[in-house]
């Protein structure tokens, strides 16, 4: 779209996940993705300080920052609710933030995940005015939101603050008419607002990718194509979406994935009306629909890696795969078990897709903890 003349191309690099060694990022790996999504005609790039606890943005700021003139990309960061209590506190962060990314600007910054309570939060401290402040002073180019809430409560966000310029969304065919996630409703106030849309978990976390085989077997009645491809594709088919970003991990995602967006064509009736298919047939096996976001790991005084005991338990229930009571036990050994929750509800709050995590986390400890 030609309101943001500076980004190139359709396709975004979402640096939530990335190619780990030790525990920590793996910069010559990182640096070899980053290289190839360049060389591809590619230049968008996204973090926040919550990714990879602050480790995406610091990589981000060696190797891409430092290896690359800065009119060759974008980036875009954010402003997350936990690091400011005060206006006083936004602009202190925001430059620790621009030190970390090895950068004097940033492209776009996006109030983060924003929901009705999160909301109230930056509006009692105007952190909406700080940011639009800081596009005055050309420390930021464009000031936009991510989102995780009901289409009402973006309508209400929207409409007091028109100067927002860009919306990220979640959206994916299987999240699309989702009563939870409400993908389309979310996708026709942005376009009711005329706001250009940002597409994040366009594979919902990877559970688009490893679809069970009847799910698959619709993807597979196609001509061709993965399915991460179709549903990368799928996001980017609508009108008024600019770009579509996707977590990767390794250079074999990040060629597959620039391979079909380099020469991208939107998806056919035929196409699309598969990929819903598919969605059927995944959702009727009650999948435990988490994107591995990881927010109500932050927030868990406990220190439950939720996210990872709830892939165990899809892996166990969907795929119906032996070595999942294996990962189980690697994940107690080295952490706390789903029956140490305490029930405090935080990792609810927390969860943009709202899922009832403490009752997810009794049926884990009822599928692996009895057999120990």
């Amino acid at each position: 779209m030609g309101i943001f003349r500076e980004v190139k191309g359709n396709f975004g690099f979402g640096c939530m996940r990335l190619p780990m060694k030790d525990g920590e990022v793996d910069e010559a790996a990182f640096c070899e993705m980053v290289d190839c999504f360049l060389e591809s005609g590619f230049n968008y790039f996204d973090t926040a300080r919550g990714y990879l606890d602050g480790k995406s943005e610091k990589a981000l700021g060696k190797c891409l920052a430092a290896r690359h003139p800065r009119e060759s990309f974008v980036l875009t960061n954010k402003l997350s609710d936990w690091c400011f209590k005060r206006r006083e506190d936004i602009r202190p962060f925001f430059e620790s933030q621009l030190e970390a990314c090895g950068v004097d600007y940033f492209d776009f910054y996006l109030m983060h995940a924003q929901n009705k309570r999160l909301f109230k939060q930056y509006k009692e401290c105007s952190a909406y005015e700080e940011a639009f402040e800081l596009k005055r002073e050309g420390k930021v180019r464009h000031v936009g939101i991510s989102f995780h809430d009901s289409a009402e409560v973006l309508e209400e966000i929207l409409t007091e603050y028109p100067e927002i310029e860009v919306v990220q969304i979640q959206f994916n065919y299987y999240d699309y008419d989702d009563p939870m996630v409400e993908a389309r409703a979310c996708y026709e106030v942005c376009v009711k607002h005329n706001k250009p849309v940002l597409i994040m978990e366009p594979v919902k976390g990877g559970t688009l990718v490893n679809l069970p085989p009847d799910a698959m077997r619709h993807i597979d009645s196609l001509s061709g194509g993965s399915a991460a491809s179709y549903a990368i594709r799928f996001a980017a088919s609508f009108d008024g979406v600019f770009m579509v970003l996707s977590g990767m991990g390794n250079m074999d995602m990040m060629r597959e994935n620039v391979s079909f967006m380099s020469d991208f064509t939107p998806l056919t009736d035929k196409e699309k009306s598969a990929l819903f298919s598919a969605a059927d047939a995944l959702r009727a096996k009650n999948i435990i629909a988490c994107t591995g976001c990881r927010y109500c790991v932050s927030g868990c005084p406990v220190g439950i890696a939720i996210p990872d005991f709830f892939a165990c338990l899809n892996d166990k229930e969907i795929f119906n795969n032996w070595q999942s009571g294996y990962f189980y036990s690697g994940l107690v050994a080295d952490g706390a078990r789903p029956s140490e929750c305490i029930g405090c509800g935080a990792c609810e709050e927390s969860c943009p897709q709202k899922l009832p995590i403490r009752e997810l986390l009794v049926k884990v400890s009822a599928a692996f903890e009895k057999k120990e």
